[in-house]
């Protein structure tokens, strides 16, 4: 008895040490938590008006041509997976290995934004060419040299379509796996799954919608060539940079929602353990009475 009892309390301790733990986690990512999401959250409408400045400029530039926009058949993709550098963060990153694996491994390169996707596709013999690191906070240099790489390889014709991979946040609850195209801007259209919803009714504009807003024609200072030679890599890079801040949001939303459940479950072991310990303690002391009522008895009736 006494050995199980020393068990009890052993786990009891055990498991208070791990709630410790997790209830620390959980208040660290918090704060990371409302950083993220707020960041990304003031970041949306920049990247929803260079989008929408980017097709606009594209319809009105006339016969303006740039090697980011040729469509080519596409013999070799890249998927450029935007994940987290630890875990603990639920099924966050689960759900982006789910979705990289519907694409066909024949003719698919893979680009890790973080440790966990490269570890995950190099487990799964997967052909990742390249792995990036990005800061707690994603800083813009960051995505540069993400969208720069994804550009050479496009420009170089080492691949013939780019398409992103990423967790785009909704809500600290609810956090969605999207693909939104990247390359090549000729095939501008929405996301596929949805970029936080916001752009899923957007569509380049037609001849019709053109002519009802005015005239047909931008004017553009110093010339087409320049204003779009500089505006369609900047708002990949910008792109790109949303997309890790909405990754960023959705892996401490995530996390925090993890660490939350597992200092909730620590607390109800906790209890349940504390339940059985009192019960076998209990036991232990009605059969030490009963024990000592059994030799008080013998004793008097001798």
């Amino acid at each position: 008895m006494s050995n199980g009892i020393r068990d009890i309390r052993r786990r009891i301790r055990s498991v208070k040490s791990t709630s410790q733990i997790t209830r620390a986690m959980q208040m660290v990512a918090a704060s990371k938590m409302r950083k993220a999401q707020q960041a990304a959250l003031v970041g949306r409408p920049m990247a929803d008006e260079i989008y929408e400045l980017l097709t606009q400029a594209v319809s009105h530039a006339g016969g303006f041509h740039h090697p980011l926009t040729t469509v080519r058949p596409v013999h070799t993709q890249a998927v450029i997976v935007v994940g987290t550098d630890r875990g603990l963060c639920g099924a966050l990153n689960s759900n982006l290995l789910r979705e990289a694996l519907k694409f066909d491994p024949e003719n698919t390169v893979y680009i890790a934004v973080g440790r966990k996707p490269s570890q995950l596709l190099t487990r799964l013999k997967r052909r990742v060419i390249a792995e990036f690191s990005y800061h707690d906070m994603p800083k813009f240099v960051d995505a540069r040299a993400v969208s720069r790489f994804a550009q050479e390889l496009y420009l170089n014709g080492v691949v013939d379509n780019v398409e992103v991979l990423f967790t785009d946040f909704h809500s600290t609850l609810v956090q969605q796996a999207a693909v939104q195209h990247l390359l090549p801007i000729g095939e501008l259209r929405p996301p596929t799954i949805g970029l936080h919803g916001s752009r899923l009714e957007k569509t380049i504009p037609d001849a019709a919608a053109i002519q009802l807003h005015g005239s047909s024609e931008f004017m553009f200072e110093p010339s087409v060539e320049q204003v779009l030679n500089l505006l369609v890599p900047q708002s990949l890079n910008f792109e790109i940079f949303q997309v890790m801040l909405e990754a960023r949001a959705s892996e401490h939303s995530a996390r925090m929602v993890a660490m939350k459940n597992a200092t909730d479950n620590a607390s109800s072991l906790i209890q349940s353990l504390n339940l059985e310990y009192n019960k076998m303690r209990q036991s232990g002391i009605t059969n030490e009475l009963l024990e000592i009522s059994s030799a008080v008895m013998a004793a008097s009736g001798t």
